[in-house]
């Protein structure tokens, strides 16, 4: 029985009592404690596989921090190892695939996931479940399909992502094939989450908004809907960053809570999705700011989503050297808010 469900009936519309917060990237490299424990490792992929530590870098924001939801720690990029295209993750350069998905012959050598593909993610859940002992619910989360055919195609972090784009156009049917194939591992990583323990699951479409939106249509928001449509045991969160041209579609998606990054205006959202909570989506800047700025700044996003669903959230991950007191004063702002 969990002690803390804030974040749950908020997903599910319900009124709360105040508005839940988390902060996306919120176990992470803001915390000196998470450095501590990564300071001891070969590299990150060592602790996103290890059970035991990725559980402890979990929980170390719901101590800290006060948040009211623990994410799993891992990465986005487990489905395409998952499926037989290992990556690196090289300090100061990010995810690295020596090998990529260029012609069909290339999906000869993948695979659809299953989930005890990802077993080290699904016993990090178990482990934080019963260590969380129901404090608060467990985010469970996945790459969106066509982020994760980006780096797939690309082979690396890119400012265009050019490759994948070029197959959109010269290979659809090559596409379509593989996006699929990415779609049915996420759908059983998901539902193999949710059987450890996931309260919740967010899937994150970092790069949704470099495509068009005819292409955005057809080549991300059909699979969407595909994994969101799959998951019929938690609240669905979508997370599609850059994607302020497709928020009207986002009302025919089978998820419960949509979220909104920075740029995204709120009173458009909440006209256009008025049957969906909402999360977000302060500018995570805004944390670099006074104190008072921080709070000012917290106050004016809730008074925004006011009398509609909300939970609030920065509009992006938290970014590297944030002061983690800066992090602590937008939650505490966000706690002790009553309209």
């Amino acid at each position: 029985m969990l002690k803390n469900d804030l974040i749950l009936r908020a997903a599910r519309g319900e009124k709360t009592e105040r508005t839940p917060v988390w902060v996306m990237r919120q176990a992470g490299r803001i915390l000196p404690e998470y450095r501590a424990v990564r300071n001891g490792l070969s590299g990150f992929k060592e602790l996103v596989e290890t059970p035991e530590l990725a559980a402890e870098v979990t929980i170390q924001p719901v101590d800290i921090l006060g948040v009211d939801a623990a994410i799993i720690f891992s990465d986005i990029l487990v489905i395409p190892e998952a499926m037989g295209l290992p990556y690196e993750m090289v300090e100061k350069t990010g995810p690295i695939f020596r090998k990529t998905v260029a012609t069909t012959e290339d999906l000869t050598s993948l695979k659809v996931a299953k989930a005890e593909d990802l077993s080290y993610t699904l016993e990090a859940i178990k482990i934080t479940k019963r260590e969380l002992s129901g404090r608060v619910p467990i985010i469970g989360f996945a790459g969106a399909p066509w982020t994760i055919f980006a780096y797939m195609v690309e082979g690396s972090g890119s400012k265009t992502f050019s490759k994948p784009r070029k197959m959109l156009y010269t290979n659809p049917e090559l596409a379509h094939r593989l996006l699929g194939m990415i779609t049915q591992s996420t759908i059983a990583y998901l539902k193999g989450q949710i059987a450890a323990g996931a309260d919740m699951v967010q899937i994150f479409d970092s790069w949704a908004g470099v495509l068009p939106p005819e292409q955005y249509q057809k080549f991300s928001l059909a699979y969407i809907e595909q994994i969101a449509a799959a998951i019929t045991e938690v609240p669905v969160t979508v997370f599609a960053k850059g994607a302020f041209f497709a928020i009207a579609d986002m009302a025919n998606i089978s998820c419960n809570t949509v979220g909104l990054d920075w740029n995204m205006d709120v009173q458009e959202a909440r006209k256009l999705l008025p049957g969906k909570t909402l999360q977000g989506n302060m500018d995570p800047c805004a944390l670099y700011g006074t104190f008072d700025l921080v709070k000012s700044e917290s106050i004016k996003m809730l008074k925004a989503f006011e009398g509609h669903p909300h939970i609030a959230n920065l509009g992006h991950g938290v970014y590297p050297d944030t002061d983690p007191d800066k992090v602590r004063c937008f939650i505490d702002t966000v706690k002790e808010y009553r309209p």
